[in-house]
């Protein structure tokens, strides 16, 4: 095989003619990059077909704000006692007291921004713990089969036999008996409680997906365990999990406002809404002061409902096959 003779690569006037340099590596990383803004594209758009899921992204969203900004607009300290002005009723906009103040006169309104805040915290925190043990422990188990999949769901199910509050307030009494550790001993107690579910149905995902062809195909090429189920499997099992998740989410802000109700969990100063309840239940009978569990109740229900009308909207989203 000859090399080209230079005077064939010469174009009119003596110009050297050269082909273009292809950057493949370039080329297939903006493939790969159009096709991810494709996928999410695909996904949103089947996200805003759903309306209540539209709406509870919305409250979700001025739900985080307010949290953020609730200790900057909050008119009182939701600490601050103030006897004279107990069970106060509420002023409406533009009062002293916007909702009222407790049987401590404490501001109700602010007592809300402050729960909120909490509730927040407890359940992303529980959120991601749960997802963070679930994945791992469901995963491994799934994929590695065996003894030792044996191993790590007969440990599943001796969490899942424990009765949910039953048990958290077992482990809550047993970590943190005085409650003068605030509010993580009940953000362990709750993600200790909710990772078995997830790693079931990671476990159910994971079996499912591993004698996939493309599994096989990156098993026999040599790929190791954790990089196949970390690059192959994974992507593809994880969404349901991730939907669970989001509800999971409600689940435990139910769970620490019950824990509080009963009086376990955080300690007894703090404006949390299943204390507020809890207190406003002792004035039931009297007239005039319903709004000591009105409202904490009703925060209860919109935070927990908007964030399963965000996980239904991840559920048709990420799976259109489920609708």
């Amino acid at each position: 095989m000859t090399a080209p003779d230079p005077t064939d690569l010469m174009g009119p006037g003596g110009a050297m003619v050269t082909e273009p340099v292809v950057d493949i590596a370039a080329d297939a990383g903006a493939t790969r990059k159009r096709r991810s803004s494709s996928q999410f594209g695909d996904i949103w758009r089947r996200y805003k077909r759903n309306k209540l899921a539209m709406v509870g992204l919305i409250v979700v969203g001025l739900l985080v704000v307010l949290a953020i900004v609730g200790p900057f607009m909050a008119p009182y300290d939701p600490f601050e006692q103030n006897l004279v002005n107990s069970l106060q009723r509420p002023d409406g906009i533009g009062g002293d007291h916007i909702l009222g103040t407790d049987q401590l006169g404490r501001d109700l309104f602010s007592g809300m921004l402050y729960g909120l805040g909490l509730a927040l915290i407890v359940g992303l925190s529980v959120m991601l713990g749960s997802l963070l043990l679930g994945i791992t422990l469901g995963a491994t188990a799934g994929y590695r089969g065996g003894g030792v999949d044996s191993l790590l769901m007969r440990i599943t199910d001796i969490f899942l036999a424990f009765p949910y509050l039953i048990g958290a307030i077992i482990l809550i009494r047993a970590i943190d008996p005085g409650r003068e550790k605030g509010v993580w001993p009940v953000i362990v107690v709750l993600v200790v409680l909710a990772w078995p579910t997830t790693a079931r149905l990671m476990r159910g995902q994971i079996l499912a997906a591993r004698e996939a062809e493309y599994v096989e195909a990156a098993r026999s090429i040599g790929a190791s365990g954790g990089r196949i189920v970390l690059r192959h499997i994974l992507p593809n099992s994880v969404a349901p999990v991730l939907i669970y998740a989001f509800t999971g989410i409600g689940v435990a802000i139910v769970g620490m406002a019950s824990l509080s109700f009963l009086g376990v969990g955080v300690p007894a100063d703090e404006p949390e809404w299943g204390r507020m309840i809890s207190k406003g239940f002792e004035y039931f009978q009297v007239a005039g002061t319903s709004y000591l569990w009105v409202y904490p109740s009703i925060a209860i229900v919109i935070t927990v409902l908007a964030f399963a009308f965000v996980a239904d909207g991840l559920r048709d989203s990420l799976d259109p096959k489920l609708r």
